[in-house]
């Protein structure tokens, strides 16, 4: 199984990415930096992650979702987090990243929030 799987599904005109795995140096964040490479491609600016799968991220991981949160942003587009486990909760509070990411752990509120 790979260090990280993506399924990626349709609500609306959102586009949501369920993880499974771990974001890490490597194979995680590169999976994760190609998938949201490819919505923009198609177009696809509203994207929530949900993360609920995700067991572990590293600093590589993290400054992936902060590369993709910024590439998205510029393209006019709206990245959000759904279900941040507890671990990845804390550390993206140490890191101040929780202020910059819209975090959501309901699916149907993350949802409701894009314009």
């Amino acid at each position: 199984m790979a260090e990280l799987d993506i399924k990626e599904r349709q609500a609306g005109d959102v586009t949501v990415l369920d993880m499974d795995g771990k974001i890490t140096i490597g194979e995680g964040s590169v999976a994760l930096r190609g998938a949201i490479r490819r919505l923009l491609e198609e177009g696809k600016k509203k994207i929530l992650l949900n993360l609920a799968g995700v067991g572990y991220i590293d600093s590589s991981g993290i400054g992936e979702l902060v590369s993709s949160f910024t590439a998205i942003n510029k393209e006019g587009g709206q990245l959000k987090l759904l279900n941040l486990t507890q671990k990845l909760q804390d550390l993206l509070a140490i890191t101040k990243l929780l202020t910059v990411f819209d975090v959501y752990e309901n699916e149907s509120e993350a949802l409701s929030s894009y314009k």
